[in-house]
């Protein structure tokens, strides 16, 4: 069986958003290719979570991993891995995090 990648429901609109970004100010094909690597880096890392960069400092056992501008965070699970957020690298990673605990 192929691990796992879940995304969860902030991670969805984050991507989401990024793709109407992307679609609106570039083309739907640029969407559709920035998508394709999203979905080819998730399955990558459920079959190999330790691959991204540990981020102890935003919280616990959680790992990021970068796609051109951007940042696919992700904690691993029993069957595979757990795609949190996928957010801009230039974004206040430290807010961001800090604001997830509150909700």
């Amino acid at each position: 069986m192929s691990p796992v990648c879940r995304f969860t429901i902030p991670a969805s609109r984050d991507v989401e958003a990024i793709m109407d970004y992307l679609a609106d100010n570039h083309n739907f094909d640029v969407a559709e290719r920035f998508l394709g690597m999203i979905d080819n880096k998730c399955r990558r890392l459920a079959t190999f979570p330790s691959m991204g960069r540990k981020r102890d400092e935003l919280a616990p056992n959680i790992r990021s991993f970068p796609i051109y501008d951007y940042l696919i965070f992700y904690r691993e699970i029993a069957a595979g891995i757990e795609v949190l957020r996928v957010v801009s690298g230039y974004r206040d990673l430290q807010d961001l995090f800090s604001q997830q605990d509150k909700n």
